[in-house]
């Protein structure tokens, strides 16, 4: 095995002017256990525009990546924001929401619900980030197992989810063996 490298992760600079980015998250906090999410819709001035948890009961934790990526997407049209950049900690869920047929697979029809929404009048760019380098989404996912079953927007003035806002936007690192 390739020996690997402790190199330091942050958050990515902030998108474009115009663009907003959409960071999202799920967790499992071990097998057979209830699945959560969460996500932050941040501007190109690094500015909050909105967060989210979820507390999905039991799933997959990779059903809970895909499921709290396409709430994000939703949160984000309904907001009218047209170019998106969105960011996810799991590169399983980004293959399978990529792939061209997933007619077979076992999320297939969040597959599609997904897809729908790419299909809107607007701009998606679709990227991994690790999760140290994101401890807004992180934060919010765990937030949501301790929520209601179903979505909630989470109050962004919470000190817990400013803190971690003021920690990426500086481009605090936190070292991750790659």
């Amino acid at each position: 095995y390739p020996r690997k490298i402790p190199t330091p992760v942050a958050w990515d600079p902030p998108p474009p002017q115009g663009w907003v980015c959409v960071s999202t998250s799920g967790s499992v906090k071990q097998p057979g256990s209830t699945a959560a999410g969460g996500g932050v819709i941040r501007d190109w001035t690094r500015k909050c525009k909105g967060a989210f948890v979820v507390n999905l009961g039991r799933c997959t934790i990779t059903r809970a990546e895909i499921m709290a990526a396409i709430r994000g997407l939703q949160i984000a049209w309904r907001a009218g924001f047209r170019k998106v950049h969105l960011q996810l900690d799991s590169m399983t869920a980004i293959t399978i929401l990529t792939s061209p047929d997933q007619t077979e697979h076992r999320y297939h029809n969040l597959i599609q619900q997904f897809k729908r929404l790419l299909q809107h009048n607007w701009e998606i760019r679709i990227s991994h980030i690790f999760r140290e380098g994101n401890k807004v989404v992180d934060f919010l996912a765990n937030k949501g197992h301790a929520a209601r079953i179903g979505f909630h927007d989470f109050d962004i003035t919470d000190p817990g989810l400013s803190f971690r806002l003021l920690y990426d936007s500086l481009g605090i690192a936190q070292t991750r063996l790659i």
